[in-house]
């Protein structure tokens, strides 16, 4: 009966076959690199291949450090290293101690002709850039139905507005007739009302991406009446579509950031404002009580019936100060009382008739200047929104605002146009 083996254990033998080959632990292999990963760690992660077969490979920091170039997708080079398994994984992955440059692959160079050819021909220009608008209520999205690009696009753009309308293209991101159907979606979408449109997938090697260096739909993206956000693999992948597009965003994700708005602070600033208009509205209003105020007591003041009796009370002191008069003169000449007995009354009489025309004549005076008088008789009293008395129709501008006064209350009016009389 043959003996059953673990995972672990074929998985192990098989390194240690490797690692005991004289040829596999110091090789040389030439090909073309893709899905080229600079980790944070300094490790470089990448993939070598040719027509017939492709491989993993990995290049420590400590190596890294040592080349004098940044390695890219479509690069053709010459490894130097040694072959091993990466166990977790159960695949063989090649060591680089060295990476030299051999020249440029095929999908690079094209890569490269196409975004000149189109940068010539000024698509990449900033004029033709849209903005993208801060506040939609429609979102457009073209990308693979299923995987985490769409997943995280409606996540997010979920999380931020609970009301956002979404509208799915599902497109074909890879493989024969990807562009296609990718430049068909930017079509469809863009003639469908959506506010703004995001455009990518996730990330990949350069021949994953491709569809999205290709003309086609390179020409969607220009032609494309709505704001389009290109959302294409990883923040160091870059593909024609990104400079087409009227924004780049570095991952699906960040591209739902920057198309929906935050809802809730969105509320948030909205309540400042409120509370902003509010409290204007608060100060405003106690200014014009404050003027109510000042206007009724300047009333009160010049009030016709205020002035009569303030007239009156003088004619009384007047009166009683005649009578005291009288009585200390009769008292000190009763002789010359009985020679004028027939005289004093007559003049008394005079002085109280003048006395009283005196005060009627004040009386109509007072009438012809008061404003509530001159209200009774169908004026209005015309002021600015100061307070100030407005005299001449050369004062005033069209859209001013003015308060006119008039018999019980005030009319605030704008002013629509200005005819200026002879008179």
């Amino acid at each position: 009966m043959n003996k059953v083996y673990t995972v672990t254990q074929i998985t192990s033998y098989l390194k240690s076959l490797i690692g005991r080959d004289a040829v596999l632990r110091a090789l040389s292999v030439k090909g073309e690199l893709s899905n080229v990963k600079y980790h944070s760690s300094g490790h470089i992660y990448f993939t070598v291949k040719d027509d017939g077969a492709s491989m993993s490979g990995v290049m420590f920091a400590s190596d890294a450090y040592a080349m004098d170039f940044r390695i890219e997708n479509g690069m053709k080079v010459e490894i130097t290293g040694a072959l091993g398994v990466y166990e977790k994984a159960g695949s063989y992955q090649i060591y680089a101690k060295k990476i030299a440059r051999e020249g440029r692959g095929e999908l690079y160079e094209r890569f490269l002709a196409l975004k000149a050819e189109l940068e010539d021909m000024g698509m990449f220009a900033d004029q033709y850039k849209q903005p993208i608008p801060g506040y939609i209520s429609r979102l457009g999205v073209v990308t693979a139905p299923t995987g985490a690009a769409v997943r995280d696009i409606i996540n997010i753009a979920k999380r931020r507005n609970p009301y956002i309308e979404i509208i799915l293209y599902p497109a074909k991101v890879q493989g024969e007739g990807a562009a296609e159907s990718v430049a068909q979606g930017i079509e469809v979408l863009d003639k469908a009302g959506v506010d703004v449109i995001i455009a990518g997938r996730g990330g990949g090697s350069i021949e994953d991406l491709w569809a999205f260096n290709e003309r086609c739909v390179a020409e969607a993206v220009f032609n494309c009446r709505t704001p389009i956000i290109s959302a294409v693999g990883h923040e160091t992948d870059t593909t024609i579509a990104d400079y087409v597009a009227d924004l780049r965003a570095p991952t699906p994700s960040a591209a739902a950031e920057l198309a929906v708005y935050d809802y809730e602070e969105l509320e948030a600033q909205l309540e400042g404002y409120r509370e902003s208009l509010r409290h204007g509205m608060d100060m405003m209003l106690s200014g014009r009580r404050l003027k109510i105020r000042e206007y009724a007591a300047a009333l009160r003041e010049n009030r016709p019936d205020s002035v009569i009796n303030a007239k009156k009370m003088r004619l009384a002191d007047i009166e009683n100060r005649m009578r005291a008069g009288m009585r200390d003169a009769g008292m000190r000449a009763r002789s010359r009382q009985d020679r004028l007995q027939t005289g004093l009354p007559r003049l008394m009489r005079e002085r109280l008739m003048s006395a009283k025309h005196d005060l009627a004549l004040y009386a109509e005076r007072l009438k012809g200047v008061s404003p509530l008088e001159k209200l009774t008789m169908g004026y209005s009293y015309v002021a600015d929104t100061k307070g100030r008395n407005i005299r001449d129709a050369r004062e005033l501008d069209p859209g001013d605002t003015v308060d006119i006064f008039m018999l019980h209350g005030k009319v605030t009016a704008d002013v629509r146009e200005i005819k200026e009389t002879e008179y």
